[in-house]
């Protein structure tokens, strides 16, 4: 069968000129130099080369997508080894480029340092430009016969890596927390080395990702197949247990964790909040609004206007009597911006809702306010919430004030979903016309979700205040409107659980990886565009978005023709 495959070379061609110009472009932006130096295994592999040869492997890996259809191994082998040495070609002349040429005047990222690196050891130009072909061939190579083997396999094997670079990274962090904890000297001695995981370690998470994956992925094994099969009684209370044990280790969470894990938790769950409040608009109702910063803001510039003790102080309430006025000014603001687009759909409603989010930027801004908000000075001297003596100073405390938003505004969003408004908004999103006409009032279902979506944003804008204790303008950008969107989109458009994968994704893990800043916005992007091409349902998808991505849809059937009646 192998002798059939026919190859097209203009396929290999076009992955391979594309993946030479992403390697071109990780080297040229200085993710190479700047990761270098973190390494994840065993002062053996690091970053830096993650980063080089990634593209290679996932251009490789698409270009002999038919593998598996066509179950040929020659044709994973050639389509991946050519794919990875066009690539390095590419690779291989900047090298020879930048040796022969200054191109820091134009990339200031190709120095001395980069040049020793992308060497490899060699002495000659052209021994390391035959090793940078060499290496992205066998990447290729690799990536190919990623695409020949069975998916749930290659999955297997991808989440193992995963987990084995995560724990790489993390190892500075893992330090920090569990450095003065006496179990953890013997397991961080066997799990790291001095410079990244241990062989040991390597090997143990990465099988530990591949059983995961595997077990997740078994029908017979999979929790949710298992407790399906079980009778209706026994099923609720699988589920009261298990959700009263989630919720026991999300209370010993800080004290385990410690202060710096748990402020990172606290950040996290301030957009669990927004990300439920947007995914009632978004994700129910299906309105896309890129001004929800502008309640986020109302809430936390309510909250701080009536409790702050400083320059501003005019009412002097605490946090408890500000926050329903905060929810109850942001549901207004959500009303009164549904009032004048109830007409407007997809592109038009997404631009009146950028306005309205500048709008509200530029007033806080504002001289006019200055006196009553601060402008660019913004509010200081927020107090801390306090209840029966309790204060929410440190992360460890503000963390459980968090912790309670998530759980009432997750079960007012949960109850909502299956009620009468919440199929409402679904009929809605899947085509206004038609839920119009079969009796569904589409004023007061828009301005129900948008008021839904306010108050959930009014309720995280005021945590978020009495968490900093002081809050300026320059927190309250477009930005904000896009993260909350991006970790909706990445976890599951119309997902409650999604909510909290996207936010521990797109606003976790850079926040634990500080030193990577400065490519933040690039991993948001290429993630977006990587789940638009291979997940575009999310990581935790709505069963009713998964159907409609995922699923072939049923070919009309076809009346067979009536016979011909006889004449009489």
């Amino acid at each position: 069968m192998d002798k059939e495959i026919k190859f097209s070379w203009q396929d290999i061609i076009k992955y391979g000129v594309i993946g030479g110009i992403v390697a071109l472009y990780v080297v040229l932006i200085g993710m190479v130099v700047t990761f270098k130096e973190r390494y994840i295994i065993a002062e053996t592999v690091n970053l830096g080369q993650i980063a080089l040869f990634s593209p290679t492997f996932i251009l490789a890996y698409f270009a002999a997508n038919n593998a598996r259809k066509l179950k040929s191994l020659i044709y994973a082998i050639v389509v991946g080894a050519l794919v990875g040495a066009i690539v390095g070609v590419f690779v291989a002349a900047l090298l020879v480029l930048a040796s022969h040429v200054n191109m820091r005047e134009v990339f200031l990222n190709v120095s001395p340092e980069l040049l020793k690196i992308l060497h490899f050891g060699q002495e000659s130009l052209k021994g390391a430009s035959l090793v940078i072909v060499g290496l992205n061939l066998i990447v290729g190579l690799v990536g190919g016969l990623f695409a020949l083997a069975p998916r749930r396999w290659s999955n297997a094997l991808l989440v193992g890596a995963a987990l084995v670079t995560l724990m790489g990274i993390l190892q500075e962090l893992m330090s920090i927390t569990f450095g003065t904890k006496d179990w953890y000297k013997p397991l961080g001695e066997f799990i790291y080395a001095k410079k990244g995981l241990s062989w040991g370690g390597t090997i143990l998470f990465f099988v530990l990702g591949m059983l995961f994956s595997l077990w997740r992925s078994s029908p017979g094994l999979h929790p949710g197949a298992r407790v399906a099969k079980l009778p209706p009684k026994q099923q609720q209370g699988v589920r009261i247990v298990s959700f009263l044990l989630g919720l026991a280790i999300l209370v010993w969470l800080p004290k385990f964790l410690g202060s710096y894990p748990s402020e990172i938790l606290t950040t996290v769950g301030i957009y669990v909040i927004m990300g439920l409040g947007l995914n009632i608009v978004v994700g129910f109702a299906g309105l896309l609004d890129l001004g929800y910063v502008a309640f986020f803001a109302i809430g936390a510039y309510t909250v701080g206007i009536l409790t702050t003790t400083g320059k501003l102080a005019t009412v002097g309430w605490n946090f408890w009597m500000a926050l329903p006025v905060a929810i109850f000014l942001a549901t207004m603001a959500g009303v009164i911006l549904g009032i004048p687009v109830l007409k407007m759909r997809g592109d038009y409603l997404a631009i009146v809702t950028l306005g309205f989010g500048e709008i509200i930027r530029i007033l806080v801004l504002s001289d006019w306010l200055k006196p009553y908000i601060g402008g660019a000075q913004g509010i200081l001297q927020i107090p801390k919430p306090e209840i029966l003596g309790y204060e929410f100073k440190g992360p460890q405390q503000i963390y459980y004030l968090v912790l309670i938003g998530i759980l009432l505004v997750g079960y007012i969003a949960w109850r909502l979903r299956d009620a009468r408004v919440g199929r409402a908004w679904k009929a809605m999103r899947e085509d206004e016309d038609v839920a119009e006409a079969m009796g569904i009032h589409l004023v007061s279902t828009k301005l129900m979700a948008f008021a839904t979506g306010a108050a959930f944003a009014g309720l995280s804008g005021a945590i978020f205040a009495a968490k900093l204790g002081s809050i300026f303008p320059h927190s309250f950008n477009l930005i904000v409107s896009i993260n909350v969107l991006s970790l909706i989109i990445v976890g599951g458009i119309g997902s409650l659980p999604g909510v909290v994968v996207g936010a521990l994704i797109l606003v976790g893990l850079p926040e634990l990886l500080r030193e990577f800043a400065d490519y933040r916005m690039l991993f948001y992007g290429a993630l977006l565009v990587a789940m638009m091409l291979v997940k575009p349902e999310g990581f935790v998808p709505e069963k009713t978005h998964a159907r409609e991505l995922r699923e072939q849809p049923l070919e009309p059937e076809v009346a067979p023709e009536a016979p011909a009646r006889e004449a009489l």
